[in-house]
């Protein structure tokens, strides 16, 4: 079953259009102060520090189509509070943020693939556009060595 949502950020990455719930958003914002942290995985671009915490920025394009972001000063952090992580994830354009209507959600249908379970519906907004869900904590699961992630962030003194 599809959950509700009241509104959603609406943001690119690469090609496609993607949506995540306000209510998981903290902050949209620029991409700067970011710091390399070496071992860590390639998806994690590094560190930043949002309203005195400390944060792993997660290159969206990276984990959706296996290529590097290159930096532009349209990209954006979206910051994204969980139960054990708050994360940025690094997104090309956080264009709006829209109304979102039951009747405008639609089923997936690859939440069932397990590389893809973050994606739980789709959008149709107008007649045209099409915007991916994504359901951040199941994004987040699905990371190969995010625990270690959570366990560096946890010892980071704030």
């Amino acid at each position: 079953m599809i959950e509700a949502i009241d509104k959603a950020v609406i943001f690119q990455v690469a090609g496609g259009e993607y949506a995540i719930s306000i209510q998981d958003v903290i902050s949209i914002e620029k991409e700067e102060n970011i710091t390399s942290v070496a071992q860590l995985p390639s998806y994690v671009i590094g560190i930043t520090k949002v309203r005195d915490e400390l944060i792993p920025v997660i290159d969206l394009e990276n984990i959706l189509y296996n290529k590097t972001s290159t930096s532009s000063e349209h990209n954006r952090l979206i910051v994204i509070r969980q139960e054990e992580l708050s994360f940025a994830v690094l997104v090309h354009a956080a264009k709006e943020i829209i109304d979102v209507k039951a009747e405008m959600i639609k089923q997936a249908g690859l939440s069932v693939y397990q590389k893809t379970s973050y994606f739980t519906g789709v959008l149709n907004v107008e007649d045209d556009r099409l915007i991916m869900m994504i359901d951040p904590k199941k994004l987040l699961d699905s990371l190969a060595g995010i625990n270690d992630i959570k366990d560096y962030m946890n010892k980071q003194p704030v």
